[in-house]
């Protein structure tokens, strides 16, 4: 199957970052990457190209922030599109202890956990397009050094799959990928039909659902934590959102250019885009944001779990500083004022055998 054989492909770039090693790890992701590689990366990282400027921009500071970085996959995905591209889709925790300052943001000298989605098209036997999205503001909030409004739903480290198989999917599921589709499309129908019993959440979510969302939204529980913590607020303050996809019953007309990638596999879906929507600021409510009336782009990379019928799981990453950015607000501006006032630089444990004697 293609989707065995995608995996099999990727297992030695999961072995190269599970623990990391900067003496081999550029040797071992040039089995990968090409100079022709392109990374679409969340803010303020961008889109570029090359293996060179992935190590340089990415990886190696991070690694300069958490000698001990490890990736742990708690979902891997593989399979074609229904036009026929072949993505592996990733999500996962990127964790070690936190000793130097990373991107302006003050070590702590504890074990962090950042999750990442990182989806990867593979042709010709190399990582052609990668699509990541690294939850930074996380990092930020367990820094102590949150630049934005309080989060509406609760802060976790984002778990694996309550049934412990989001390394070991398999099988053709259909079915599941017409769920979710299905599930979209009467989003959608919210607001033009104003009712918003029309979007039959509990036609398709499970009464007991976990969604778990990006540091600065949160993660919710049941249909009313979804409701809550993430879809009125989301809704009231834009309910003009479109989405672009390549799946015919989720066209819009103008949204042709934010096509999107599907895969799934057993009881998982997944989406990639960049972006796959758009939306305008108009309403009080999101985030805190003041309503600007501002038109904005949203990159949003997803997986969500299916079980007897109904979504359980739903994993959602969106490039919220990107959206900042859009709006004319840099957040690590903020973070430099915080800077100032605390101590920099780095932090050094001893092995603490001194202090035990």
């Amino acid at each position: 199957m293609i989707s065995d054989d995608l995996k099999n492909f990727f297992v030695d770039y999961q072995t190269a970052t599970q623990t990391f090693d900067k003496k081999t790890i550029e040797k071992s992701l040039s089995n990968y990457f090409t100079t022709n590689t392109l990374y679409n990366f969340c803010y303020p990282f961008g889109t570029f190209k090359g293996l060179n400027s992935f190590l340089s921009k990415c990886i190696f500071p991070l690694f300069e922030s958490m000698s001990d970085l490890e990736r742990r996959d708690m979902i891997v995905m593989a399979g074609k599109t229904p036009e026929g591209k072949k993505w592996i889709g990733t999500m996962g925790n990127y964790m070690g202890t936190f000793s130097k300052p990373y991107l302006d943001i003050q070590p702590t000298g504890n074990l962090i956990h950042m999750r990442y989605h990182e989806f990867f098209q593979i042709e010709e036997n190399k990582i052609s397009e990668m699509q990541c999205i690294w939850d930074l503001p996380e990092l930020m909030m367990q820094a102590n050094a949150w630049p934005m409004a309080p989060q509406l739903g609760a802060f976790l480290c984002t778990p694996a799959p309550m049934t412990s198989d989001g390394l070991s999917i398999k099988g053709e599921r259909k079915e599941n990928f017409d769920h979710v589709i299905n599930m979209l499309h009467d989003l959608s129908l919210h607001p033009k039909n104003p009712d918003p019993k029309i979007m039959n959440l509990e036609k398709y979510w499970h009464p007991n659902l976990n969604w778990y969302g990006p540091a600065g939204i949160g993660t919710g529980r049941g249909i009313a934590g979804f409701r809550h913590w993430h879809q009125i607020p989301f809704l009231r303050a834009m309910p003009d959102r479109k989405g672009g996809s390549s799946n015919e019953k989720l066209k819009i007309d103008g949204m042709e250019d934010l096509q999107t990638h599907w895969i799934h596999e057993g009881n998982y879906v997944c989406e990639t885009g960049w972006p796959n929507m758009r939306l305008t600021i108009t309403n009080d409510g999101w985030m805190g944001i003041a309503p600007s009336n501002q038109p904005l782009q949203m990159r949003s990379l997803d997986f969500w779990r299916i079980e007897d019928g109904l979504i359980r799981e739903n994993w959602v990453l969106i490039d919220l500083l990107d959206i900042y950015k859009q709006i004319g607000i840099d957040v690590f501006d903020r973070i430099r004022e915080f800077n100032k006032s605390r101590q920099k630089g780095e932090i050094n444990l001893s092995s603490g055998l001194k202090t035990l004697k």
